[in-house]
């Protein structure tokens, strides 16, 4: 019995099942099913697994890079850095259960395993918008509270935040694997749409901060200001691309047909927030004006690669600079 919690339908063909579907798994009700009564309705939950595979040819090394840039700039902390660290691991970790659920899907067909793939879908929907609002937060008190900020540099702060989402993260995890809790999925609704309003109000109101502070007759905008103003524009594109479509799906559950929005609009949905355990380590270290680990001679071997490319061609088409 236990194992028809996380198999598949005997007379049916493997699918996919959107795995972060807070749906409850109760095996005394029905027998647990990975079509999750999508078995012809599957090609939004292809896209979303299409997403995750992205994360881990991508996400995985570029999360594994951010926190080695972490780690080396230890001596030269920014405020945000064990933020940033927890959020990469938590991607990196994500990413790494992807293969485990492929496997799970088409070979083990395991119960176990299917809980600790539902619990790493519990962390993925709640670490990413918690630990982005504690850098908007770090981001808002900094600029707009300069005084008070410098009282709050000390690292146990931060630290007491990070353990505060560690365990709201977990506890939302363990509740998501137990299933069965009465409206569970306006959890992560509510998370979201918090998360998000916060988000969008605090870098909103750290960017006109900054603004007017350039404004008064200045050329240029202090290192600082700068720094957190590059820092607010990229959580802003993280916001627009990864958390804006669930935030405009999610809370209209109840206009959906019930098979329409858990067979389409739940895992379009979830495959956004998905996509962010890569832009949101890609996104970071395209603020670097150097990435560490990347020596000169790896980017003249890839220069002289395309460089190399372009004398193949034939001189009619290689024009002359």
């Amino acid at each position: 019995m236990d194992r028809n919690v996380s198999s598949l339908n005997a007379t049916s063909v493997p699918t996919h099942l959107p795995l972060n579907s807070t749906a409850s798994i109760n095996a005394t009700v029905k027998p647990f099913s990975v079509f999750d009564g999508c078995d012809h309705q599957a090609e939004a939950i292809l896209f979303d697994l299409i997403v995750q595979s992205t994360n881990v040819l991508v996400g995985i090394p570029a999360n594994l890079l951010v926190i080695a840039i972490l780690i080396r700039n230890r001596k030269e902390p920014s405020t945000s850095d064990i933020f940033l660290g927890c959020l990469a691991f938590m991607d990196a970790y994500f990413g790494v259960m992807t293969p485990i659920t492929f496997l799970n899907l088409y070979v083990w067909q395991n119960k176990e395993v299917w809980l600790s793939i539902k619990f790493s879908y519990g962390v993925k929907d709640t670490s990413g918008p918690l630990f982005l609002s504690c850098i908007c937060l770090d981001r808002f008190v900094a600029v707009l509270f300069p005084i008070a900020f410098s009282q709050l540099k000390h690292f146990k702060y931060r630290l007491s935040l990070s353990v505060l989402v560690l365990c709201l993260t977990f506890t939302y995890s363990s509740a998501k694997v137990v299933g069965g809790l009465p409206n569970f999925e306006k959890v992560f609704t509510g998370e979201i749409l918090a998360a998000f309003t916060w988000m969008v109000l605090c870098n909103a109101s750290i960017l006109w901060a900054l603004k007017k502070s350039h404004g008064a007759g200045k050329d240029e905008m202090h290192p600082m200001k700068r720094k957190a103003f590059k820092t607010v524009l990229s959580i802003l594109y993280i916001i627009v691309i990864n958390y804006l479509p669930p935030v405009a799906l999610f809370p209209f559950e109840d206009y959906y047909h019930p098979d329409v929005f858990r067979c389409y609009v739940q895992p379009v949905g979830f495959a956004f927030v998905n996509i962010s355990s890569t832009t949101q380590p890609l996104i970071y270290l395209t603020r670097l004006e150097k990435v560490p680990f990347l020596s000169d001679a790896c980017i003249k071997k890839c220069t002289s690669c395309v460089t190399a490319e372009n004398t193949e061609t034939p001189p009619a088409q290689n024009p002359s600079t």
